[in-house]
């Protein structure tokens, strides 16, 4: 009689593409290994022809030039091969859910709602193989002396995977069998399994259903099974045993997951979301003036005793602004503490800096210059709408901004944005405007330069 494992089958996928945002860019090659556990059944791989440009960095690393994928199948041309070579199977990749997105997105255009369970080899080599330098495919295969061909090419990574996936198994028996060991006897292992894999936010209930924890991720499934094989802290431990429910709510997007997140937080106050007094944005932006006059700017931890221009999430998103703050409105580096030593600034030297540095420029026009930057931590415009993608196909998310003011986000069909702002603004539900909420959104803003901004007059 064949065991459980042997009656399983494996789908393990690799896709090549344009680009690293799912629904923006395309795929170019995938491929796909059928296994069961013990060795390879099938495989399937094609070139895709993703309908647009293959940027020269992606074809540096991949060798995938548009000539090469123009003769090839479009997606929905291989789309019913892939759903019936992965039905029944578990979707298996090396940081799965980057391939799974790409394809979710790929079926989504063509309208079809593609779910499969996942597995992530990079999760479980860390499990079952610890203490490795590192667990990128290229470097793990090399100390565990897995032979791997055609790199970032789709089935040289997915064929080496699949001989990832075998030692894994050998060392586990079953590698996706769910457990929930050190958790509270009420939680049912079925409410686990049909969680999304999908942006949003996720919540942890105790035995007699008081809410004890609001997370959000962008992949709900893998984030809770984090927090389930959480054994790091005694506090983490004691929540895994509190947790006898989970819910959740779909966002669309990251920056929804967000704005939800810290509006439950503040409404619900979570015991160990209090308990844990965590800070999205541990860095600020703040100004003193020196002893001749000036106004300098500089980056460091927040703490209590002062209160930020602005805050970042980190050290390197902090230094990152205050470069850009500098060049934008003509400030010295020197006086910012951004170039090293006390002679004049590089930027000086290249006619950049007015002088501040040596004297050339009078306090009193570069301060000015140092308060109107301070005022830029504002948003670019007063009345403005982020558009994001929605939770299904046909709908964007929509976040409003009205007099730099927060006003809350709502899932807007697509149809109605052609019409203008007005019939959004009835999808729209409203949220309470905070410090949070503005810093989330102008920090998200500057990390997604290509958000889709739709300014708007009032009339």
């Amino acid at each position: 009689m064949e065991s459980n494992q042997q009656e399983k089958r494996y789908a393990i996928v690799d896709v090549e593409t344009t680009g690293l945002k799912a629904g923006q860019e395309k795929i170019t090659e995938i491929a796909v290994v059928l296994h069961d556990g013990n060795a390879v059944l099938d495989t399937f791989s094609t070139l895709i022809n993703p309908e647009k440009k293959i940027p020269y960095r992606i074809t540096q690393l991949t060798g995938i030039n548009d000539q090469m994928v123009a003769g090839a199948p479009r997606f929905y041309e291989v789309a019913k091969q892939l759903v019936e070579i992965t039905d029944s199977a578990i979707f298996v990749g090396h940081n799965v859910s980057f391939d799974y997105r790409f394809i979710q997105a790929e079926f989504k255009s063509l309208g079809y709602d593609f779910k499969r369970q996942t597995l992530d080899t990079v999760k479980l080599s860390r499990k079952l193989i610890p203490g490795l330098p590192s667990y990128s495919l290229g470097k793990l295969c090399q100390s565990i002396n897995i032979k791997l061909e055609n790199r970032h090419r789709a089935l040289g990574d997915a064929m080496a995977t699949a001989r990832l996936f075998e030692m894994l198994c050998g060392i586990s028996g079953e590698p996706e069998k769910l457990s929930l060991k050190g958790t509270h006897a009420n939680l049912n292992p079925s409410v686990i399994e049909k969680l999304p894999e999908a942006h949003g936010v996720y919540y942890f209930f105790d035995f007699s259903g008081k809410l004890i924890y609001v997370g959000k991720s962008v992949n709900i499934k893998s984030r809770v099974l984090q927090h389930l094989s959480n054994n790091s802290t005694r506090r983490a431990i004691e929540m895994k045993q509190n947790i006898a429910d989970v819910d959740y709510r779909l966002t669309g997007n990251e920056l929804v997951a967000l704005l939800l997140e810290s509006d439950e937080i503040k409404k619900q106050k979570p015991l160990y979301n209090r308990a844990q007094r965590r800070s999205l944005f541990n860095y600020g932006l703040y100004h003193y003036e020196d002893e001749k006059g000036y106004h300098c700017l500089r980056t460091a931890k927040t703490s209590d005793k002062q209160q930020p221009h602005y805050t970042y999430a980190t050290a390197n998103e902090a230094r990152a602004h205050l470069f850009m703050l500098t060049e934008r409105f003509q400030l010295c580096q020197g006086l910012n503490g951004l170039y090293p030593g006390n002679s004049t600034c590089f930027q000086y030297q290249i006619g950049q800096c007015k002088g501040a540095c040596c004297g050339q420029e009078l306090p009193e026009t570069y301060n000015l210059r140092v308060q109107e930057a301070l005022d830029r931590y504002h948003f670019d415009h007063e009345n403005f709408l982020i558009v994001e993608e929605g939770i299904a196909a046909d709908q964007k998310a929509v976040i409003k901004i009205q007099h730099g003011v927060y006003k809350g986000f709502g899932f807007v069909p697509v149809e109605f944005l052609s019409h203008g702002y007005e019939l959004a603004d009835d999808c729209i539900t409203t949220y309470p405007d905070n410090r949070d909420v503005r810093q989330i959104i102008q920090s998200y803003m500057r990390k997604h330069p290509k958000l889709k901004i739709i300014p708007f007059d009032l009339v």
